[in-house]
């Protein structure tokens, strides 16, 4: 590896062992980087050096108007956070840096200056609490954050001294989206606009992006500056080929990595504009594809059937590409969606240990019930349990390799999501003899409800906090909306009545413990668990209920 230009060198102290590396594949021609550069130079100042500094970068809503920030004007605004990160804050490249807020011009500006010091980035969902917060907090140890003043209070939870959530390291917090003394907009508003960005190595980490497992065990996946530039130089080029005239817009959090891509890292790379928008409804989302003539979207397959009905009342004339991913697209979505708009969408399996979408294809090349081919740069494979290559249209475990690839933190999961230099994502799919990858289900106990990522065991944990709950197990049940929603059977503890109330209270339970979207929309009451003769639960037994 090239040198590193952390001084904090706790992310490369972390890194996996070279032998559960995935295999990198780093000689095709669009991810010849050079040893050493910046990924948000190149997306910054690299995009502004190619002629883009007059155009719109972010187009925000400021009551209820439009407001565009173009990319010398972002420039100025991340060069002087950049300082405060440095000059007030104290931090040294290769610290951690928490950052959490919704999407906003605030929360681009905070991770592109926090990258451009050098600093590793850490972002969270809005919607996390403060006992989620803490696990990150503690994984990563990080000292530093960077919050939306509106969000404050789950974070400043993790800082009481007698409470349940300290977090001991965590001394410098600061927050934006604000104009109070001490703010991240009031520190830097009497900083120059400029700033030495700091020389880091192409293969230094610039991201822990956090994802759950089926333990409900945060994991943390690394990335490098080269990471970033690799997702954005494989399935956008390929697959949506924007050019600087596009307008991206969508509803992913900034805080994942499919909406740190598909809102905020592609549109810079060419030089093309991003609509960050706090919180989007179906009707809000075509409101804004037609108030900013947006060409390129990205949501989850909810969003879009629900979307549908809409469409005839707005003027989506703008939108070329409407790209789904987080969970599988149904075919009668996909359909409802082409008859109602004329578009094909674009399907896609990515993953944030794999950072972005590996699997698509667009337009003509899109095959009937398929996701798509490996994108240029990915090799896939269908092995079986043994890593054995199975025959085309034979349903196996999905095997990939590319430029990008899972290095969790200090984690022994890692050896169970590369092996033989694989990466594993988890996916169960088969492949014809085109190439064209068919997806079948999630090869764990993972739930992904309208594109979020839910473990049910942590549901679990939550819902036996509780007073009245003996024992429970949670699933996924099907569903037409959301994909799948979060299913619990409970047994309730003698003296407790099962019925609608206690219904509503345990939902409650756990909207107030963990993030909301978490919460078991259906609550089913059973005398017993279906156990294996170990103790565990029977989740397919539960599945069949």
């Amino acid at each position: 590896m090239e040198p590193s230009a952390h001084v904090d060198t706790f992310a490369r102290d972390n890194l996996p062992p070279q032998d559960q590396w995935p295999v990198l594949l780093l000689d095709h021609p669009d991810v010849s980087y050079p040893k050493r550069f910046n990924c948000a130079t190149e997306l910054l100042d690299g995009t502004i050096a190619a002629g883009h500094g007059e155009r719109v970068a972010i187009w925000s809503e400021v009551d209820d108007a439009p407001q565009g920030t173009t990319y010398n004007e972002l420039r100025e605004i991340v060069d002087r956070w950049a300082r405060v990160l440095v000059e007030d804050m104290g931090l040294l490249p290769g610290n951690r840096v928490l950052l959490r807020g919704p999407n906003t011009l605030q929360m681009a500006a905070a991770f592109l200056a926090s990258l451009k010091a050098g600093l590793v980035v850490v972002p969270t969902m809005p919607l996390l609490r403060a006992k989620e917060l803490k696990q990150i907090i503690d994984k990563a140890e990080i000292r530093a954050a960077l919050c939306d003043a509106r969000l404050i209070d789950e974070l400043n939870r993790c800082r009481e001294k007698d409470g349940e959530f300290f977090c001991s390291e965590l001394s410098e917090v600061r927050v934006f989206h604000s104009d109070a003394p001490g703010s991240i907009e009031s520190l830097a508003s009497a900083k120059p606009a400029q700033f030495a960005a700091c020389d880091t190595a192409a293969d230094d980490v610039c991201l822990v992006a956090f994802t759950s497992g089926t333990t409900g065990a945060p994991k943390g996946c690394m990335h490098f500056h080269r990471d970033v530039l690799a997702m954005c130089d494989l399935f956008p080029r390929h697959i949506l080929k924007p050019t600087a005239a596009d307008v991206f817009c969508g509803t992913p959090p900034l805080a994942f990595t499919f909406g740190l891509g598909g809102l905020l890292c592609f549109p810079m790379r060419v030089g093309a504009s991003t609509v960050l928008i706090e919180k989007l409804t179906p009707e809000t989302l075509l409101r804004t594809v037609e108030r900013f003539h947006a060409t390129t979207m990205f949501t989850a397959p909810t969003f879009y059937r629900q979307m549908a009905t809409l469409v005839p009342k707005f003027d989506i004339a703008s939108l070329r590409n409407t790209v789904s991913a987080g969970e599988a697209l149904p075919d009668s979505t996909r359909e409802l969606w082409r008859k109602t708009t004329g578009l094909e969408m674009i399907d896609g399996i990515g993953g944030t240990e794999m950072i972005h979408i590996f699997i698509g294809s667009a337009g003509e090349e899109v095959r009937a019930h398929a996701i798509g081919k490996a994108i240029p740069g990915y090799v896939i494979a269908v092995v079986d349990d043994e890593m054995r290559p199975v025959p085309a249209g034979t349903v196996g475990k999905l095997a990939v390799r590319g430029p990008t690839g899972c290095k969790y933190l200090a984690d022994e999961r890692q050896k169970k999501f590369v092996r033989d230099g694989w990466n594993l994502p988890g996916d169960a799919v088969y492949v014809d003899a085109d190439g064209y990858v068919f997806y079948q289900a999630r090869a764990d106990d993972m739930i992904v409800s309208a594109g979020y990522n839910i473990s049910g065991p942590e549901v679990e944990s939550v819902l036996m906090q509780h007073e009245a709950v003996a024992e429970c197990g949670v699933i996924g049940a099907p569903d037409d909306e959301r994909g799948q929603v979060v299913k619990a059977f409970v047994v309730v503890k003698p003296g407790y009545v099962a019925d609608d109330a206690l219904v509503a209270q345990l939902q409650t339970f756990v909207k107030q413990t963990v993030a909301p979207y978490k919460y078991p929309r259906v609550i089913q009451f059973i005398d017993a668990l279906p156990r294996t003769e170990t103790g565990k639960i029977k989740r397919f037994a539960l599945r069949t209920m």
